[in-house]
């Protein structure tokens, strides 16, 4: 009899328990099935400047509806998308700016971030009015400020993405390489300071592709698709110099985004 009424204990506790674990198995399914918004976050690589057709709304931020974050929404139709990339944006623009639609709902991230803290804007202005030398001396400080500064602002922003998102498939997508070496550019830049350029690209996408992997993140390298179409290849996917519309000067252009872009980030997605 003790041995029946023991018996009987144990199939109830290990019954409760196997309900209690299937329980929780399945609110963890539904909550991940129901985690399917895409939120892109991001600088202007991500907004789509250099691509035109920018959504009015937008404003100074100027995110496109060529851009690739809009594209793949159009192509997969999330339960929803909120396009948060911004024109200039750096590391303190994300936290403080574009955060606010993540949320447990969040099923997909994309983010494009660092090239504006690491000053790349400022490297390239040196590079095209001032001297090589001066060129070389600005790109190797952006390389120390890559070294020292920039990963801790990039852990800030991932741990923000992971602490309001966290049942989210985070994409981090990286920057190109802007010239072909040896192309078809005959004049503007030497081929020495094109080459630091690319180096410095290579350098920043390390950086970035680290710190992704330490946070558990997809890295989206965009400079395989982007392989002969720099600028000087005769085919490019990004803007050279501009004087009439500075902002768009070493940006995608709208077959950058849809052809360099939105394959990598479909794939990690």
């Amino acid at each position: 009899m003790r041995r029946s009424r023991l018996t009987a204990y144990v199939t109830s506790l290990l019954l409760a328990t196997a309900f209690a674990l299937t329980g929780a198995t399945t609110a963890q399914a539904t909550q991940q099935a129901a985690a399917t918004g895409y939120v892109a976050l991001g600088d202007s690589y991500s907004s789509g400047v250099g691509a035109g057709s920018y959504i009015s709304s937008s404003g100074d931020c100027k995110r496109s509806t060529k851009a690739y974050p809009y594209l793949w929404a159009a192509a997969n139709s999330p339960s929803s998308f909120s396009f948060t990339a911004c024109s200039g944006a750096r590391t303190g623009d994300v936290l403080a700016n574009q955060l606010g639609p993540l949320d447990s709902g969040t099923g997909l991230v994309s983010v494009s971030v660092g090239g504006n803290d690491a000053g790349f804007a400022d490297v390239m202005t040196t590079c095209v009015l001032q001297s090589e030398s001066s060129c070389l001396a600005r790109i190797n400080t952006a390389k120390a400020y890559v070294d020292s500064t920039l990963p801790g602002k990039l852990d800030s922003v991932y741990s923000a993405i992971s602490a309001k998102a966290p049942a989210a498939q985070v994409v981090v997508v990286g920057y190109p390489r802007f010239y072909k070496l040896s192309g078809s550019c005959l004049t503007g830049l030497s081929e020495t300071e094109r080459a630091a350029i690319n180096g410095a690209a290579d350098y920043l996408d390390s950086a970035i592709a680290k710190r992704a992997a330490d946070h558990g993140f997809t890295f989206g390298d965009v400079r395989s698709t982007f392989t002969n179409h720099e600028i000087c290849s005769g085919s490019a996917w990004l803007h050279s110099l501009n004087w009439l519309n500075i902002g768009e000067s070493y940006h995608p252009t709208a077959a950058g985004q849809s052809g360099g872009y939105l394959p990598v980030f479909t794939a990690a997605a």
